[in-house]
C-alpha cells in the first residue's frame, strides 16, 4: 500500500496542512497571521474528516522545519511531535528551503540547480541551494543566513538556473543583477513538504518524535544594549 503522510507548514504567516496518499495530494491553506496555534488543529482534522481518515492510519507526520519565523517553526514542530507521538508514529522534518525550490522547480521543468532564498528580517537572508533531478531536490549548499546584498554573488558562486523565494520582493533592487531566471512567487507548503516526505518515509529518513527539532540557522534574532548601544555610536 502506498504511504500515506500528513504534512504541516506554520514557518510564514500562511498555515497550510495537506494529506499525501500515493499520487493523490491535498491542501488546506490559509493566512492566518500569528494565529497558527489556533487554526493548524481545526485544519487537520478538517482535512482528516474530509479524507473519512483518522489520524492513526497516517504512516507519518511531516513538517517544515525551518528555516523561517521562530514560533512559527516551534509551533509545527510541537504541533509534528504531540500528533505523532499520540498515535505511536514517526516524524519526518523537511527544510522550507528545500520544499521552496522544489515547488519552484514543478513551475520551471527545464531548471536544473535553484538558489532558494527567503527573508530573514535585518537586511539579511536565508538560502541555500538544490539540485533538481528526477523530482527531487537535493541539496548543494546548506541552509545558511548572509546579507541580502549578497544574493547576486551566492547566485553566480553556484551557477544557479532560477532563484526563487520571496527576498526577491523585500530586496527587488537586487533582481537585476542575479543573471537567472527568478521566481518571487514561489513559496514553501505543506503539500511541497508532504511530497518530499514521501521519498523520506520510503527511504527510511524518519524519526522518533522527541528527536523533532526545527532548522533555526539564524540562533539569535536581537542585540543586547550593549551591542545596539555600540552600533548607535559606530552610526
Amino acid at each position: 500500500m502506498p504511504a500515506t503522510i500528513l504534512a504541516v507548514d506554520t514557518a510564514t504567516e500562511r498555515c497550510s496542512v495537506a494529506l499525501a496518499r500515493g499520487e493523490r495530494l491535498d491542501e488546506l491553506a490559509e493566512a492566518v497571521g500569528q494565529k497558527h496555534s489556533e487554526r493548524v488543529l481545526p485544519m487537520v482534522r478538517a482535512l482528516l474528516k474530509e479524507h473519512r481518515l483518522r489520524l492513526d492510519e497516517c504512516d507519518a507526520i511531516a513538517f517544515g522545519a525551518g528555516p523561517g519565523a521562530f514560533t512559527g517553526l516551534r509551533i509545527a514542530c510541537g504541533i509534528a511531535q504531540g500528533l505523532a507521538y499520540g498515535v505511536g508514529k514517526r516524524v519526518i522534518p523537511v527544510g522550507n528551503l528545500q520544499a521552496l525550490a522544489f515547488a519552484a522547480s514543478r513551475k520551471a521543468p527545464t531548471v536544473r540547480r535553484i538558489l532558494a532564498a527567503i527573508d530573514a528580517r535585518m537586511q539579511e537572508i536565508y538560502w541555500a541551494v538544490y539540485s533538481i533531478d528526477a523530482g527531487t531536490a537535493t541539496e548543494v549548499a546548506a541552509p545558511s543566513l548572509a546579507s541580502a546584498g549578497d544574493l547576486p554573488e551566492l547566485s553566480r558562486r553556484h551557477a544557479v538556473d532560477l532563484v526563487a523565494g520571496n527576498a526577491l520582493h523585500a530586496f527587488a533592487e537586487l533582481a537585476a543583477e542575479l543573471g537567472c531566471a527568478t521566481a518571487p512567487e514561489a513559496c514553501a507548503s505543506a503539500a511541497s513538504i508532504a511530497t518530499l516526505a514521501l521519498a523520506d518515509f520510503a527511504a527510511g529518513r524518519t524519526l522518533p518524535p522527541a528527536q523533532a527539532a526545527p532548522i533555526y540557522v539564524r540562533d539569535r534574532v536581537a542585540l543586547t544594549i550593549e551591542e545596539r548601544r555600540a552600533a548607535a555610536a559606530r552610526a
